[in-house]
């Protein structure tokens, strides 16, 4: 783990909770988003908790930053939520999921271990919230670029990604449409493909984009 934040007592604090957990190690701390690339390469984590406002070099450009690097590690956005108008973008971006500076220990902890294997962190409740008040305001050329993709999909192709923009796992919309969980997942790289998406995250994003969903 590495911790990108410009509030010493912020750091401090998800550092003892983190080390507590017997698989999570603190590998480094950054104290500010222009440090973040260099301590990923001088310390290579799994993944990086990444404040959104910070002085010098914010969250969304440090996450820019640090996704294009050539094996980069796993962003989780820590934000305050309703004032935080740059965690869409940074979703965007590829950032994996987002945190509430909020959440208890065990949300932490339970955040962290679901980046770190590999999937995105979605709580449908917040993600609905966070990206319908931002997906609201862009009915801009982002938003028609989403419906020229939205029509490559097909009908099934379109039922998983509203299943994933709703939070469900591979496992529940495989038994939801009467799949194989190999099934729903080679639905869902070709659907990464055909939008021009990375992860979960950002597929929800276009969900909502789209209209497919609905805020």
């Amino acid at each position: 783990m590495l911790l990108v934040d410009d509030d010493p007592l912020v750091r401090t604090g998800l550092s003892m909770i983190l080390n507590s957990a017997p698989d999570i190690t603190v590998v480094g701390q950054a104290g500010d988003g222009d440090e973040a690339v260099p301590k990923v390469i001088s310390h290579a984590p799994d993944v990086v908790i990444m404040d959104i406002r910070m002085h010098r070099m914010d969250g969304l450009a440090a996450t820019s930053a640090v996704m294009a690097l050539p094996r980069p590690p796993r962003v989780l956005i820590l934000t305050t939520f309703d004032l935080d108008e740059y965690v869409f973008d940074a979703l965007a971006a590829g950032a994996s999921g987002f945190l509430l500076k909020e959440s208890s220990p065990q949300e932490i902890i339970a955040a962290v271990r679901v980046v770190a294997g590999g999937e995105a962190m979605l709580s449908p409740r917040a993600t609905k919230k966070l990206i319908g008040h931002f997906v609201a305001a862009r009915i801009s050329p982002r938003r028609r670029a989403a419906l020229t993709k939205l029509g490559m999909l097909s009908d099934r192709e379109r039922e998983i990604v509203t299943a994933v923009a709703q939070g469900k796992a591979n496992a529940d919309i495989a038994a939801e449409l009467f799949l194989s969980e190999a099934t729903v997942k080679t639905h869902i790289t070709r659907t990464f493909a055909k939008v021009d998406v990375t992860n979960r995250v950002q597929l929800t994003i276009f969900a909502y984009e789209s209209g497919l969903v609905s805020v």
